[in-house]
């Protein structure tokens, strides 16, 4: 047994020689990491403080109110428009010559050519009216507002018209008319300005001489279109505007 055991050696000590010799080296033996625990663990690292918040801006200080606008000046007003000329009702002749409280009857005639013969004689009588030469057909116009009292033909005015005033206290009579003026009828209210009839030689007036012949009549309570005071127009129709 003694040489057995002997003979291992030998035989262990030259493969180790054998080694050695031909530059093998026997594997290192693995490095042990030895991992180093601490006792306790690291105290954490303390907070950093909060940042502290930005202080709010201070409160803007009201503004002052602002002072009130002076009062606009005042807007002058627009100078009026000059009203226009009013238009002559249907049936109109050319605006009339307004002197008086009265337009001249006749279209187309002017205070200046007015004669007054109110008091002068028709034969035994007294003429007591006013006549106003004028070519034939020449527009007869309502000296005044009023109503048609009375279309009448007779003897010596021919054809006529009796108009009122519109308080009914005179009658404005026109004779010797060669027609009246087209849906002329008793009753109907006329216009100052508006015609109501054509100048003629009706009646007892001479057919060379064709004119109107015109007076005023203050009537009686009884309101008679055919009776009343006659009064001379000339001056109504010829006194300064």
């Amino acid at each position: 047994m003694k040489g057995v055991a002997l003979f291992a050696l030998g035989t262990a000590c030259g493969a180790v020689f054998v080694a050695w010799v031909l530059g093998v080296r026997p594997p290192e033996p693995p490095t042990q990491v030895i991992l180093i625990t601490p006792a306790s663990p690291p105290s954490p690292l303390p907070a950093s403080p909060p940042a502290s918040a930005p202080a709010p801006p201070p409160a803007a200080a009201p503004a002052p109110p602002a002072a009130p606008a002076p009062p606009a000046a005042p807007t002058p007003p627009a100078a009026p428009t000059p009203p226009a000329a009013a238009t002559p009702p249907a049936g109109s002749a050319a605006p009339p010559e307004n002197r008086g409280s009265l337009v001249i009857p006749v279209a187309g005639v002017a205070a200046l050519q007015l004669r007054d013969n109110f008091n002068e004689r028709r034969g035994s009588e007294r003429h007591e009216a006013l006549d106003i030469m004028a070519p034939r057909g020449t527009p007869v116009i309502a000296v005044e507002d009023g109503r048609i009292a009375k279309l009448f033909t007779s003897k010596p005015g021919g054809l006529t018209i009796y108009q009122f005033d519109p308080s009914e206290k005179f009658a404005y009579y026109y004779a010797h008319l060669d027609h009246y003026a087209q849906g002329l009828t008793e009753g109907r209210i006329v216009r100052r300005g508006e015609v109501i009839g054509y100048v003629g030689s009706t009646g007892n007036a001479s057919p060379a001489g064709p004119h109107l012949h015109f007076t005023i009549y203050a009537l009686g309570p009884e309101k008679r279109w055919w009776q009343g005071r006659a009064i001379n127009p000339y001056p109504l129709l010829t006194a300064p505007p």
